[in-house]
């Protein structure tokens, strides 16, 4: 819980990861390029203060996630979001059983989701209803861009997909979580476009498409998709640094974010170990739509609980202490504001906002 100026705010990390990409879990060229280039975001985006070495980049490990997001974080709960890129990494780059241990060890704390491929067939189903039994999870995280054999990326709309899907639907894992933001290297850009989430969501009005990195730098896509498809959600991971290198940026993403989906659909997310939450979120606490900026509206404290943690809370159905919700509030003036999931029943989560 973080507290500043008499308020408090429940924070759900929405977007982190354990990885290892450490020189001998790397596959070939390709994983120290993707490794390098997700230290060249943190490099760029993050306070001279908040730099890591290198060296701690490639790998973190379980007992210093804990510390940098519960114990110096501000952190009540957290949500694994996990990248496989089998193709780069022997083992794996999110390592998916360590966070799953990490989880289940600390549920009040951590939440676990899982990942597939639909290249995989028949092969993959079974896997999934398999680590399903096994983990329980309730959603997964995509990666659209990954590669596979001959194949550079794969979409939404595929037919392959579509089975996974109707498995999931089947298993009740609702939370779709997708990349679909900034290309890292060697991936390719446009495997990451955003137009075949319009598709799926409209197919699979039971599921929650949670698109990540709010499909920077498509965020004019994005908007235009999530204001019609009301099971469409943003997560801010990736653009939540630019309030610290741009932050007229930052507030133009923010301010467009609000006005066409609304306060309701939007994750605070560190995507850790990217970055550490802790700064992010005493920046976003602090921050504000500059003055000049009229066409978007000033931020409220409300708005801010709400992205930070309340909005996850209620998805997820992580309880939340009655002091620390906020009223129930009229629909906003702009854009679709209530999913047709989004009441999710009474009790501490489907409270939370």
């Amino acid at each position: 819980m973080y507290s500043k100026d008499g308020e408090r705010y429940f924070i759900v990390d929405a977007h982190i990861a354990l990885w290892d990409a450490r020189p001998e879990n790397q596959r070939n060229i390709h994983g120290k390029q993707f490794i390098d280039c997700f230290y060249d975001y943190h490099r760029n985006l993050s306070p001279e203060s908040e730099l890591w070495t290198y060296e701690d980049y490639l790998y973190q490990g379980g007992e210093r996630l804990m510390k940098d997001l519960f114990t110096d974080g501000y952190v009540d709960h957290a949500i694994f979001q996990p990248a496989y890129l089998g193709e780069f990494y022997k083992r794996g780059f999110g390592q998916t059983e360590e966070a799953y241990g990490l989880a289940a060890a600390h549920p009040d704390k951590l939440t676990y989701n899982h990942c597939f491929d639909p290249r995989n067939g028949e092969n993959g189903l079974e896997r999934l209803r398999a680590d399903h039994e096994r983990m329980g999870f309730t959603g997964v995280k995509l990666y659209t861009a990954e590669w596979h054999g001959d194949s550079r990326g794969y979409k939404l709309s595929d037919p392959e997909t579509y089975r996974y899907f109707e498995e999931c639907q089947k298993l009740g894992v609702k939370n779709i979580h997708v990349h679909k933001g900034p290309t890292i290297r060697p991936l390719d850009r446009d495997a990451f476009d955003v137009a075949d989430v319009d598709h799926a969501a409209s197919d699979f009005t039971d599921l929650n498409f949670v698109v990540e990195h709010v499909g920077l730098p498509r965020l004019e896509d994005f908007c235009w998709i999530a204001t019609q498809e009301p099971n469409v959600y943003g997560g801010l991971a990736v653009a939540m640094p630019f309030m610290h290198t741009r932050p007229r940026y930052f507030a133009q993403i923010l301010g467009e974010l609000l006005y066409w989906i609304g306060e309701d659909r939007i994750f605070f997310s560190s995507d850790y170990a990217l970055w550490t939450p802790r700064w992010l979120v005493e920046r976003f606490v602090d921050f504000q739509i500059p003055e000049d900026m009229t066409e978007y509206a000033p931020l409220t404290v409300a708005q801010k609980k709400k992205i930070l943690g309340l909005n996850a809370a209620a998805m997820y159905d992580i309880p939340v202490p009655e002091e620390l919700r906020v009223p129930e509030a009229d629909e906003t003036a702009t854009g679709p504001r209530q999913s047709e999931l989004a009441d999710i029943g009474a009790g501490t989560a489907g409270d939370a906002r």
